[in-house]
């Protein structure tokens, strides 16, 4: 036995190794960590630029619920066509919106009734331009889509969408 003597072996220099698996490691879990410092931080760089409609929101579904309720037939979620064309468009009350002492809305609220192609609409209420709002929505039918409009159609069913900002 031979034991001063250790049999020969090969090593690879540091410099023609190619990368190791902890390296690879490293690297992915510093760019995943930097991904979602990114995802986390640039809305809130936004927020401030836009309005808050949480408040808003709770009203356009109260408003859409009330809607509903109302002006509803006997048939779940068919309304009265009828009783939506006469309505007084001037008085937005009736939707419980708040108002300031001399009656003037504080709220401005948009109520759209659009068949699902999106080609036709009823709309009543303040004009709506694309601003921050909080939106309600619910599937409806109409008794009689042609109270609305000679040419409405809601077949199967139409897209009741309420807006407050």
């Amino acid at each position: 036995m031979n034991r001063g003597r250790r049999p020969r072996t090969v090593s690879v220099s540091l410099g023609s190794r190619g990368q190791t698996t902890q390296d690879f490691a490293v690297g992915i879990g510093i760019f995943l960590l930097a991904v979602a410092f990114v995802f986390s931080y640039v809305p809130t760089l936004i927020t401030p630029f836009s309005a808050s409609t949480a408040s808003d929101s709770a009203q356009a579904d109260r408003i859409a619920t009330d809607i509903v309720a109302n002006y509803s037939t006997e048939t779940a979620n068919e309304l009265n066509a009828t009783k939506l064309d006469d309505r007084n468009d001037s008085s937005m009350s009736e939707f419980g919106i708040r108002q300031s002492l001399d009656g003037t809305p504080i709220d401005r609220v948009n109520v759209t009734i659009e068949s699902f192609d999106g080609e036709q609409s009823y709309t009543f209420g303040e004009e709506y331009r694309d601003q921050p709002s909080g939106t309600a929505t619910r599937v409806i039918t109409l008794d009689d889509p042609s109270e609305l409009d000679e040419d409405f159609k809601c077949d199967p069913a139409c897209r009741l969408t309420v807006r407050v900002w």
